[in-house]
């Protein structure tokens, strides 16, 4: 099973949160940002927001996807053996049975990933709980809060947190900030992970809009046609951000939105090929007239889309097709697990 599937259910159980500007002792953890944002929550507490719905044509970073029929799913069955090479609990492709089409109202998708710096704009704004990957990697810390501290407490937290691959102790305190301040606004910039499903949805509803359906997501990057992968039928390799590049580490294999010119879709939808899984609206079902009886159908689990950059030796063409049919428990969460928005016209 895939990286971002086996460990996303343990995710938040990991390291404690971010501590304050004197080196922690084990037992008085505390937030960097405690001042400003709220420390995470396991279990998630979607936000009781006041229901609103954008409307018009589609803006600057968004894509009107028309009205029409699709192909959706597949019929495909795993004829290299590829579950038995690769030891997957689950067989491939039969949760995509069969292949039909599918016809949508017209709707509009955003063209790009939601950004770290847009989904953080939305947790100061809303005090919505951050990700707890924020505690652990520094990301939740607020500039003002780095230029107060001590420079003996920008060193240790710029190795031990925020992972930087330089020797502090040569560095003053300028030197620092310099540097911890560019790893913040490089970590802008990324797609935004660590989110669970209520997360997503809670921020979409934010905006007026909502997480796509599974079909919208589906149409948006096989086009009318059914392709394979964005692009096209063929897997070619460096279109999308598939983590293949190993010079690339785990915490450096998810990119910005729209870095992967080639990863583009029929209707100019990027990034749906690769760089991070997306989280859609629906619940696990099977498809109208399908012959596969999956246990997780009765889990409510909810369905995650499209390749992630963080799949390390998983990272099989096949999971970056546009019918594959990924699915977790709505609550979990996973460092290259990001979303999108959707609206009707």
């Amino acid at each position: 099973m895939l990286r971002h599937i086996i460990s996303i259910s343990v995710f938040l159980l990991l390291a404690p949160p971010l501590v304050g500007c004197d080196k922690p002792e084990p037992s008085t953890h505390t937030s960097l940002a405690e001042d400003t944002m709220p420390a995470n929550a396991l279990t998630p507490q979607p936000l009781h927001l006041v229901p609103t719905t954008k409307a018009g044509p589609p803006g600057e970073h968004e894509i009107l996807i028309p009205a029409g029929a699709f192909v959706r799913g597949s019929n495909k069955v795993d004829e290299a053996g590829l579950q038995e090479r690769y030891g997957f609990v689950t067989p491939l492709f039969v949760n995509e049975h069969p292949e039909h089409r599918f016809t949508l109202p017209a709707f509009i998708l955003d063209k790009y990933e939601v950004t770290n710096a847009e989904y953080k704009t939305f947790v100061m704004r809303t005090h919505h709980p951050e990700p707890q990957a924020w505690i652990q990697n520094g990301y939740n810390v607020h500039g003002d809060k780095l230029r107060r501290a001590h420079v003996d407490n920008l060193r240790w937290i710029s190795t031990d947190y925020f992972n930087l691959d330089i020797n502090p102790e040569t560095l003053d305190k300028p030197q620092l900030l310099e540097a911890l301040l560019a790893k913040q606004s490089q970590r802008d910039a990324l797609a935004a992970t660590a989110v669970n499903w209520f997360d997503a949805d809670d921020y979409c509803r934010w905006l007026g809009k909502r997480l796509p359906t599974e079909a919208e997501w589906e149409k948006a990057a096989r086009g009318p046609n059914g392709n394979e992968y964005p692009w096209g039928n063929e897997w070619a390799p460096g279109f999308a951000n598939s983590g293949e590049n190993p010079a690339q580490e785990d915490d450096e294999s998810i990119m910005p939105p729209g870095s992967f010119p080639k990863d583009v879709s029929y209707y100019g939808i990027f990034d749906l090929g690769g760089n991070v899984s997306e989280w859609v609206a629906d619940v696990y079902q099977p498809y109208d007239d399908s012959d596969f009886d999956d246990p997780n159908y009765a889990k409510q689990h909810r369905i995650v889309k499209g390749g992630g950059a963080g799949m390390g030796h998983y990272g099989l063409s096949t999971f970056f097709r546009g019918a594959r049919r990924a699915h977790t428990a709505a609550e979990s969460a996973s460092t290259d697990v990001g979303f999108r928005c959707a609206r009707e016209e």
